[in-house]
């Protein structure tokens, strides 16, 4: 697997200034013994970008790149730090043999991007050896990862490997979906569940589809009104305004935008018996697990239930190469790591995702872990 390829001293590609800023980075409250952090710089290419790289001992760290118009860097460290750190988790909890990093580029996806950027951000990620692999995130497609793979190897996510990954991962939320309606509401059908989806995007909107098609009706938001209505259209939902999703009374809400969705504010506002949805970083803060419990609000993981395109991704570097069986095999495995989850947090009188992390320690303490 030539992909996986390490070199030990990383190399300073033409026109990128790559920077290791790790030490600054210990300062962030969402540092958590990340092992690298560079700052990527291209002024030419209008590349600025932040690499984090958690955690590797299962294998090299993986994890899409995002291009977001953050008001700071050190924002863009917040978040590629925290997404890295779950990425180290949903590898281990998906059982691949790869560790978690995290790409953050600074800049507006609707006016920022060109050719020269992705391909300067390819050469940085060229430059870290295969320590770290990229693929599409928030405000990234494919397209922009066939230029990035002009410069690097270690890539997935483009045209000629994989893909979007978005179908997976909304096949994997949908198996989460359903082990947590199973455990809450005793429901082994989710006919008739009321489902409130919060961004209507690429996960979001596929999403709708799969829960349509089991019989969920649905109440859909989106900071992009046409994104709602065109889930309207296509499923019969029902549009709401993005402040007022939190108020929906529904069985589950599915948070599929930008993290941080449930904070002091929403969460004594849901109106709902389990949080279970794609996006990545749903709790602004840890405590607001155990709040949801106090509340006795169910909720899945985010890095556990919305692992389906990570999952599906890394199948493209697996030695006997991808199998659409292999995939769907494994992304429907999601539903049985959450239900095994529920019950041990319910057996020990704790939040999901305290038992969550506590699993995906338990499996980077184990070195057999790192194969397939």
């Amino acid at each position: 697997m030539e992909a996986l390829a390490v070199r030990e001293t990383p190399e300073m590609p033409d026109n990128v200034e790559i920077t290791d800023i790790t030490a600054m980075a210990r300062t962030d409250a969402a540092f958590d013994g990340h092992e690298r952090v560079v700052r990527a710089v291209d002024p030419a290419a209008g590349l600025h970008a932040i690499v984090a790289i958690h955690d590797r001992t299962l294998g090299p760290a993986i994890g899409g790149c995002r291009m977001w118009p953050y008001e700071s860097e050190d924002e863009a460290l917040t978040d590629a730090l925290r997404l890295s750190r779950g990425m180290t988790y949903k590898s281990a909890l998906g059982n691949v043999p790869f560790g978690g990093g995290k790409a953050a580029i600074l800049g507006d996806p609707r006016t920022g991007k060109s050719e020269a950027l992705f391909r300067a951000f390819g050469r940085a990620v060229e430059a870290l050896g295969g320590r770290y692999i990229t693929g599409e995130d928030v405000g990234v497609s494919v397209d922009d990862m066939n230029r990035a793979a002009e410069e690097t190897r270690h890539i997935l996510g483009t045209g000629a490997r994989g893909g979007d990954p978005s179908p997976w991962t909304a096949r994997g939320v949908l198996a989460g979906i359903e082990a947590a309606v199973k455990h809450r509401l005793g429901r082994d059908s989710l006919a008739g569940t009321t489902v409130a989806v919060q961004g209507a995007g690429s996960v979001g909107y596929k999403l709708c589809g799969r829960l349509a098609g089991r019989g969920a009706k649905l109440a859909v938001s989106d900071i992009s009104p046409d994104a709602a209505k065109r889930a309207a259209a296509s499923f019969g939902a029902v549009t709401v305004a993005p402040e007022a999703i939190y108020d929906v009374e529904a069985d589950v809400f599915a948070p599929c935008a930008l993290g941080a969705a449930i904070d002091d504010d929403t969460v004594g506002r849901l109106r709902c018996a389990v949080v279970a949805g794609s996006a990545n970083n749903q709790l602004r803060e840890a405590r607001h697990g155990e709040a949801l419990r106090a509340r006795n609000v169910l909720y899945a993981p985010d890095y556990a239930i919305n692992a389906g395109g990570m999952i599906a991704l890394t199948l493209h570097l697996h030695p006997d190469g991808f199998s659409p069986e292999r995939a769907r095999s494994r992304t429907a495995a999601i539903g049985g790591t959450l239900a095994e989850i529920f019950e041990r947090a319910d057996r020990e009188g704790t939040s999901p995702g305290a038992i969550a992390d506590r699993i995906g320690r338990e499996r980077l303490a184990d070195p057999a872990r790192g194969s397939w």
